[in-house]
């Protein structure tokens, strides 16, 4: 399976110490299987910090790594997923939050964060929240969170 990672540089391997804390599935290394969102990335890195575009692409080897690793998967939008995400993105426990390895699941992007607000301040319902991202067309994205998980990729070209 090919997956790409949209930066400001290339990746040619991975830097834990480089991730940022409280995204989506936590403190990890992020791809998509989308090559367009990964662009769109990559121009908004480029825009805030400079560089260039970059677009890395993996070959991520799932069969091997579901049977060596803890993955989750989160199909689409659900409680589960709205819950595990705001889990994540929470300053006020403990991190990391989970045990996966890797986690596979919708992208929280911009188009969404609304509607996390509405539901933190407790103006709409968790079911709300699922159900206004329903119909959402939501990039996949791939959460690499250790050394362990990243051994299933191998950077192309």
């Amino acid at each position: 399976m090919k997956l790409y990672h949209g930066s400001n540089i290339l990746i040619d391997k991975v830097d834990f110490s480089k991730c940022h804390p409280f995204k989506d599935f936590g403190c990890g290394f992020y791809l998509t299987d989308n090559i367009e969102h990964a662009r769109n990335i990559a121009f908004r890195r480029f825009m805030r910090f400079g560089g260039k575009e970059c677009v890395s692409a993996f070959e991520f080897n799932y069969k091997e790594a579901a049977e060596k690793l803890k993955i989750k998967i989160f199909d689409n939008p659900s409680e589960e997923w709205a819950m595990f995400v705001m889990m994540n993105r929470s300053e006020d426990i403990s991190h990391p939050a989970h045990d996966y390895d890797i986690v596979i699941g919708p992208i929280a992007d911009d188009s969404v964060s609304m509607s996390f607000r509405l539901y933190q301040d407790g103006y709409i319902s968790i079911y709300e929240l699922v159900n206004r991202l329903e119909y959402k067309e939501l990039s996949t994205q791939f959460f690499f969170h250790n050394a362990s998980a990243i051994k299933f990729l191998k950077r192309i070209d």
